[in-house]
């Protein structure tokens, strides 16, 4: 039996809520190891004149506890 533990990421990006999650990720996975799935529990952005300047995302990422 799998034990999983769930952490929850705030990151954001310049370009796209994809690449925020990605930032995400790559950001976690520098200290947690075995990670199963990454969650995109919430996404908004700021904006600057009219137009997107900073896209965010808020993530969940399980991973295995050893």
């Amino acid at each position: 039996m799998a034990v999983l533990k769930v952490i929850e990421v705030l990151a954001n990006s310049d370009k796209s809520w994809e690449d925020a999650a990605k930032k995400a990720l790559d950001q976690a996975s520098k200290s947690v190891k075995n990670i199963r799935s990454i969650y995109i529990n919430e996404q908004s952005a700021t904006v600057k004149d009219g137009k997107i300047d900073d896209y965010r995302v808020n993530v969940k990422i399980t991973f295995e506890v050893q």
